[in-house]
């Protein structure tokens, strides 16, 4: 009885967090059309009407697990990263928050990366959207690579936009394989990443290009 009333003492918010925790696990781990309501229900401890009552379908359950976690790691991005720091370390600090919140998260990068993209609109969409908001944050960090190691930079905007639509595709799959082998660390991921891109734009902002 007490039980009972400490749960529907529980403030909205904290209820809508506990469910969707529990759905992101379930959509991560058995993937969206899987996944049912409820399993959900009961991995939250909650009935499976009173998901529907707080999120409405499966749908805009699914659509608020990608938006929570998309924000999420988009600000670990950017929080891992400090504006004092030299450009290599911007860089650096940036992709191993990456790989730390991905592997602290696995559900969550499991729902962002394997079931959003997947199952057309408007999940892709949603998912689109974080990762512009990466690529443009990524973009700026290798734009300032460039002036630092420059004062007048050669890099043209679109080679930039080009290395970093690698960079963040690289990190995504180096995220898939990371999380799936326990014996690689986030730091690990992003040092291979790390030596692969800063060697390979060094050698492109000092005019060593490769050519066929």
């Amino acid at each position: 009885m007490v039980e009972k009333q400490r749960q529907k003492r529980m403030p909205r918010a904290v209820r809508e967090q506990q469910m969707m925790d529990a759905a992101v696990r379930i959509f991560g781990q058995r993937g969206y059309r899987a996944a049912s309501m409820d399993e959900i229900a009961e991995l939250a401890g909650v009935s499976k009407p009173l998901v529907y009552l707080y999120l409405n379908s499966k749908e805009e359950l699914f659509t608020a697990c990608i938006r929570r976690e998309a924000a999420a790691l988009v600000a670990a991005v950017r929080d891992g990263v400090s504006a004092a720091e030299p450009a290599d370390r911007q860089l650096w600090s940036g992709l191993t928050a990456f790989f730390e919140h991905t592997a602290e998260r696995p559900d969550g990068w499991a729902v962002l990366h394997a079931q959003a993209r997947t199952h057309g609109e408007p999940f892709a969409a949603e998912v689109a959207g974080m990762r512009e908001e990466i690529l443009a944050f990524v973009t700026l960090l290798i734009a300032e690579a460039a002036r630092e190691a420059h004062r007048n930079p050669a890099l043209p905007d679109r080679e930039v936009a080009g290395l970093a639509q690698a960079l963040v595709g690289a990190a995504e799959s180096l995220a898939d394989w990371a999380n799936t082998d326990a014996t690689v660390s986030a730091k690990e991921a992003a040092a291979t990443l790390m030596n692969f891109a800063w060697a390979g734009l060094g050698d492109l902002m000092e005019g060593r290009r490769w050519t066929p």
